[in-house]
């Protein structure tokens, strides 16, 4: 049975297959132009890392561009990374894209790593275990994550290690719900977001417990959090949409089954909107600039509504 990503990375790719040539080949391009001479990918500022490098090579294999020489520079630059004490989110920005790379251009980027790699990632994931069942983000962190709660599910899935007493990180996932729908990144924040609560319930599929009970609720949160341009916002306090809370929002309103009460058209309107002439997206309407990473939520939105 694929993993969470891997079962996403294939749907995506069915959506994106059935974009037009000319548009799938201008995101082609601009990856290309955005790939750096160390073989790794980066934000508007600074070097490349692993969490751009990620969100590039998603969006390779969507297109079928991860093979041949781009797939191995990014081998070379990923190699840099073995070994290192990464964050959660780096953890899985390497643990992925190795995987991407073995099925888009059959490249074992961990044929060279320790034999314990596997085991020794899960438990510096594990280090970040807290008492109420959760993750945090980071070693001096005190409140557990639903986000990179999440991000430790998605890693050990892809690493087929199972995580320690499933039961308590679904307790915790549940006890982030809001009364008034949705879920919140962490105990003390006020009100929930779209995106914690994709993350919430990402986690539950993993786990198998997503239920009913949540799952309505949920739903009808979501819902309200389309706005007049036809994107989604991050949450209530924020009037304008993005395309990370758009991704998300589909992408979780789509998994529970809910995505028919969505004005689908306002939504694929909002992310063309978006996508610059000569490849690549900007992050919302005040956003002027483009990178990988909004260039794959663009792409995935685009790709959830093809079908």
């Amino acid at each position: 049975m694929p993993s969470y990503l891997e079962a996403l990375t294939l749907r995506l790719a069915h959506g994106v297959a059935a974009l037009p040539e000319g548009f799938r080949q201008r995101q082609i391009e601009f990856l290309d132009r955005s790939h750096r001479s160390d073989g790794g990918f980066g934000g508007r500022m600074g070097g490349s890392d692993l969490y751009y490098t990620g969100f590039a090579c998603r969006s390779m294999s969507l297109l079928g561009h991860l093979y041949g020489p781009p797939a191995e520079r990014v081998e070379a630059f990923l190699k840099t990374k073995l070994g290192g004490q990464e964050s959660i989110v780096d953890a899985l920005s390497l643990v992925y894209s190795g995987q991407l790379l073995a099925m888009s251009a059959g490249i074992d980027l961990y044929k060279s790593a320790q034999p314990n790699w596997r085991q020794a990632t899960a438990e510096l994931l594990e280090s970040l275990r807290r008492e109420d069942g959760g993750y945090a983000k980071g070693p001096e962190g005190t409140a557990s994550s639903t986000y990179h709660t999440f991000l430790v599910l998605l890693c050990l899935e892809l690493l087929e290690i199972p995580p320690r007493d499933p039961t308590r990180i679904v307790e915790f996932i549940r006890s982030q719900a809001d009364p008034e729908g949705g879920f919140h990144e962490i105990k003390a924040s006020k009100r929930a977001g779209v995106n914690p609560t994709a993350a919430a319930i990402g986690a539950l599929q993993i786990l198998g417990a997503l239920t009913p009970d949540l799952a309505e609720p949920t739903i009808d949160y979501l819902l309200e959090m389309q706005t007049d341009e036809g994107g989604f916002r991050a949450n209530t306090r924020i009037p304008i949409a993005d395309l990370l809370s758009t991704f998300t929002t589909l992408l979780t309103l789509q998994d529970l089954g809910g995505a028919n009460a969505v004005d689908t058209r306002a939504v694929q309107s909002f992310a063309l909107s978006l996508a610059h002439d000569e490849g690549g997206f900007s992050g919302a309407h005040w956003d002027t600039g483009s990178d990988v990473e909004y260039s794959f939520y663009g792409l995935g939105c685009l790709a959830l509504l093809a079908k």
